[in-house]
């Protein structure tokens, strides 16, 4: 609501038009009437048009219901975008960015997961990271704004409340105030990091591309550790692994293939996609329907890395 409040003011003059997207996860037995009466908040603000949009949430799957309600929403979000030909504001404060971080820093999955949020990506664009989540709420309470507060966002079953109730309060507590800010500026440096290395990973899976499709281990196995990891996960990525799927495990096989190879077999990868060494050339096969031939003389660029 201070988001919206703040861009409709904006607005005025700048000659923007400022719609919203209500999305209703449609979790909760209020949750159509909830929608509602915060669109028709939105519409007293000044935001023309206001939709609201319901979807459906599979509570199954990698991540669980936080995962695929988020999931849900962005591609809600995004659609909204499309249709209008519009960029999408998201109110993520220093508080989720930090929030972000810890949850990373969890799952162990790198520097690009501890990037946590970026501040543009696609259509999206996040203005408030630097605006802490209590300065939101003073907005809202100086302008006599209403606003409702989702239960899920407190119940302990999800990962991302018990850090906001219960870790982020204690690191507080115990290593004094600041917490938030320090780990959303590690955010901002991980991310510079991050994308210098995907930059470089890139390049290499381009040089390392063979005619055929492989890649060539000659000019993997001496890449720097970081930089020919992060190769192996986007040609994994490529060849149809999905993304939520691929961790840490499976991109350290991969690079057992090209760094410490003994003749081990084919390494099973998710979404059916398989790697093998051949040679002096790493083959990835993505996965072909039941009962299929798969090919066996080494990936081409018409099916794909």
């Amino acid at each position: 609501m201070a988001l919206a409040s703040c861009t409709v003011f904006e607005a005025g003059h700048t000659g923007w038009q400022v719609g919203a997207v209500v999305v209703d996860h449609a979790l909760q037995d209020d949750s159509a009437a909830v929608s509602a009466a915060v669109a028709l908040r939105l519409s007293q603000l000044g935001c023309d048009p206001v939709d609201v949009v319901r979807v459906q949430v599979a509570a199954s799957g990698a991540g669980g219901l936080e995962a695929a309600a988020r999931s849900a929403r962005y591609q809600a979000l995004a659609a909204a975008a499309d249709d209008q030909e519009a960029l999408v504001l998201l109110g993520h404060t220093r508080d989720d960015q930090a929030e972000s971080v810890l949850l990373g820093l969890a799952r162990g999955s790198g520097t690009r997961s501890l990037a946590g949020m970026a501040a543009r990506r696609g259509v999206f664009r996040r203005p408030l990271l630097g605006v802490d989540r209590a300065e939101t709420r003073r907005v809202c309470a100086a302008l006599g704004l209403t606003v409702w507060d989702d239960p899920h966002n407190a119940d302990p079953r999800f990962a991302r409340a018990r850090v906001r109730l219960t870790v982020l309060p204690t690191l507080e507590a115990e290593l004094g105030p600041g917490v938030a800010g320090a780990l959303a500026r590690t955010a901002d440096l991980a991310r510079l990091d991050a994308d210098a290395l995907d930059t470089l990973a890139a390049e290499l899976l381009v040089a390392a591309t063979l005619a055929d499709g492989a890649l060539s281990v000659e000019l993997l196995a001496p890449a720097l550790a970081a930089v020919r990891r992060r190769c192996l996960r986007q040609a994994a990525l490529a060849a149809g692994c999905p993304g939520g799927e691929l961790v840490a495990v499976h991109v350290e096989g991969l690079d057992a293939l090209v760094t410490d190879w003994h003749g081990q077999g084919e390494l099973q990868l998710p979404g059916g996609v398989t790697a093998s060494r051949l040679g002096d050339r790493l083959v990835l096969w993505e996965p072909r329907p039941r009962g299929s031939e798969r090919r066996r003389e080494g990936r081409h660029r018409d099916t794909g890395l």
